[in-house]
């Protein structure tokens, strides 16, 4: 009897001291370490949320986890580029689109496009223009294409297929746009604007991400009943013994807003393409891969697919899709997405269909000299404009800047509602070790003796803009000029001193398309095009960063 008394007395005992270690552990989360003050106290004081869990994967996106892989390959180059020298890199964990961005995604948002900025308004009539893909890019003079031209970005036929005739720039417009979009609908889901707001949106009144986190204020021109909603349930706005309301717009610390939807880098793509997770054996990869997929063909070798084709391709002079049947690729030109297997990350397509955009400027070396680490090469370090009060200067309908492209195409280097950016300058440069300078597309660009002018008009002081570019590769400088009226004169480089195409505006491309034989398809490889045209073989998707933890759900380390 007294050994059951005692019993019950110890797990009475335990039973309180969990109960006042739960209590304790649940509040300490809301008591600062560093001082002992109460974090999201109603009555005031520093608010964060520290409930936060884990970064939500955003639409479209599937988790890539990072590590470290062998970038480049150690295969026969027959194109004699040498620009693929395998280096080892370590990737970042990120988020990538898990098809192409498909003809009915840019729909969207030339709908958008049309909807708040009306074309037949001669103030916004350039910034539709300046989105809408290249159709013409399916021309051929000696092949029949018009049916494309007419019909492939519209037709509900080709939704799903991967939108081409889209530049480099295009590209990275289109994912801003999402960005804004995607931030707007979570931000109206937590109750922080009012419901629909994107359905309304002008020119004069619209949603940009980074003017809402730096002056929320002035987001939909600072309309309140959008801005401060009045019937939210599912946030809490209490209002603090010193008058202020707290929790009435959502924050960095709020864990709501994502990182932005980009292009993927160089590193990035090769690495979410090879998907070496089949490969891994404990902390080491066992073999190279060549594919996406297992294996060195391009043909499926399991018993129940044995022989079909793997992605869609140019198999030969004339031959975009092999005999009609069962060994046909299923495509002459592109492909509907996820028409073919994904690879181990769960991305589709990433050999054929298309060749996809990435964020870096081309250069024939991956310098893993200087950095091995989330490599990529076109920063451009920007920063806020301020005005003279002290805020942040908001682009108005009467501030849009055009830019006109090498190919007299127009666009809109910025849109109304967005913050103004200018060049970083000496406040953010001086003594610094990281970085000098706003433009770092050239930093460490080659041997500086090796090039062909060195030690007859090289001068290695010397500082004029994109000096070291045209130095080093002597590429086209193509002038934009206008004539009195403002029309552009359209020049043809005549110069047959050039040595290069290479300058500060060609970006890589990666992955073979449906106009590529199977050496393109090959992720290791690495091509270029001009960032402001377009084909019809080159597509995009867009990648996330990952913020947090490395593993996705907090895995443990298996050794």
């Amino acid at each position: 009897m007294k050994n059951i008394l005692s019993l019950r007395i110890l797990l009475a005992l335990m039973i309180s001291l969990t109960i006042v270690g739960c209590k304790r552990s649940s509040s300490s989360k809301n008591s600062s370490r560093a001082t002992g003050w109460n974090i999201n106290d109603k009555n005031g004081g520093f608010q964060y949320n520290t409930k936060f869990q884990e970064q939500e994967t955003a639409p479209g996106l599937v988790f890539i986890e990072g590590g470290t892989f062998t970038m480049g390959k150690v295969q026969d180059d027959v194109m004699h580029d040498w620009n693929n020298t395998p280096n080892q890199q370590h990737v970042q964990s990120f988020y990538m689109d898990e098809t192409e961005v498909t003809n009915m995604m840019y729909l969207e948002y030339l709908d958008w496009l049309k909807r708040t900025y009306p074309p037949d308004d001669p103030n916004f009539k350039l910034i539709y223009q300046g989105a809408l893909p290249d159709t013409l890019v399916w021309r051929n003079r000696l092949g029949y294409a018009e049916m494309m031209t007419e019909n492939y970005l519209r037709h509900p036929g080709y939704a799903e297929y991967p939108v081409v005739g889209v530049s480099w720039i295009q590209a990275v417009e289109f994912a801003n746009w999402r960005t804004d979009r995607v931030a707007e609908i979570e931000l109206q889901n937590a109750g922080y604007l009012e419901r629909d707001t994107h359905l309304s949106a002008t020119a004069e009144s619209n949603f940009n991400t980074d003017t809402y986190i730096n002056a929320p204020t002035k987001t939909f021109a600072g309309n309140d009943s959008i801005i401060k909603p009045e019937k939210s349930r599912k946030r809490v706005q209490v209002n603090a013994a010193t008058g202020d309301t707290i929790n009435q717009f959502a924050r960095r610390e709020s864990g709501l807003i994502s990182p932005k939807y980009r292009l993927p880098s160089e590193v990035e793509w090769e690495y979410a393409a090879l998907g070496l997770s089949e490969l891994r054996s404990y902390n080491v990869y066992r073999g190279r891969k060549k594919y996406p997929w297992d294996g060195q063909y391009t043909r499926s070798g399991k018993r129940k697919s044995r022989g079909d084709q793997l992605a869609n391709f140019k198999q030969g002079k004339g031959d975009y899709g092999g005999i009609a049947g069962w060994s046909d690729d299923g495509a002459d030109i592109t492909n509907q997405v996820m028409s073919y297997e994904p690879n181990d990350f769960g991305l589709y397509d990433m050999a054929g269909n298309v060749a996809e955009w990435v964020a870096d400027v081309y250069r024939p070396i991956v310098d893993d000299e200087f950095s091995d680490f989330n490599y990529y090469r076109g920063n451009v370090y920007t920063k806020n404009a301020i005005n003279d009060d002290g805020t942040v200067k908001i682009v108005t309908t009467d501030e849009i800047v055009y830019d006109t492209l090498s190919n007299g195409k127009i666009v809109a280097r910025n849109l109304p509602g967005e913050i103004l950016k200018v060049s970083v300058d000496e406040n953010e440069t001086y003594l610094r070790t990281n970085f000098d300078t706003s433009d770092n597309r050239n930093y460490r660009d080659g041997d500086k003796r090796s090039s062909r002018q060195y030690g007859d008009s090289f001068d290695e002081d010397e500082e004029n803009e994109n000096s070291s570019t045209r130095k080093m590769y002597n590429s086209p400088n193509h002038n934009i000029k206008k004539d009195s009226t403002g029309v552009m004169i359209k020049e043809y480089d005549q110069s047959n001193d050039r040595t290069s195409l290479i300058n500060d505006e060609v970006r890589v491309y990666k992955g073979g398309s449906w106009k590529d034989r199977a050496y393109w398809i090959d992720p290791a490889q690495r091509r270029y095009f001009p960032q402001d045209m377009a084909t019809d073989y080159i597509g995009f998707r867009c990648a996330m960063s990952r913020v947090g933890s490395k593993s996705k759900g907090g895995n443990k380390k298996r050794n």
